[in-house]
């Protein structure tokens, strides 16, 4: 596994570690200014401050937990994409029914000039697990 390969690896254990603590400013760490998140059945969320405003709507109602399984990464350069299956677990804080998301996601990454790798471009594929 080339050093490029780690540091992504490690991108995406440090969101998810982010995102369950809910350190917002840690996962805007993590992505480019021009971020642009796809899912099915919404619009493009573009943008940090987007990500962000998303990011704390769902902070005071429920907690999350992910996995993620690497499928592959591919490095050309100062990009790269990577293919993985994700799992997210969403607990909601008023003691309603958990839900569980599973499905592909596939990500781009931009090394960017301090030399570190940020999530550029991010498609996902969760549905709810039945």
């Amino acid at each position: 596994m080339t050093t490029d390969e780690q540091a992504i690896r490690a991108l995406i254990d440090t969101w998810a570690r982010a995102t369950a603590a809910k350190d917002v400013d840690a996962v805007l760490r993590l992505m480019t200014e021009d971020a642009v998140f796809l899912g099915a059945g919404r619009p493009p969320m573009r943008g940090k401050a987007a990500f962000a405003d998303g990011m704390r709507a769902w902070m005071g109602a429920v907690s999350m937990r992910s996995a993620t399984e690497v499928q592959e990464i591919l490095v050309d350069g100062d990009i790269a994409t990577c293919w993985a299956k994700l799992e997210v677990h969403a607990t909601p804080l008023d003691g309603s029914a958990p839900s569980v998301l599973r499905g592909d996601v596939l990500s781009v990454y931009r090394r960017e000039p301090d030399g570190a790798w940020r999530l550029a471009r991010d498609a996902n594929l969760l549905a709810l697990a039945s």
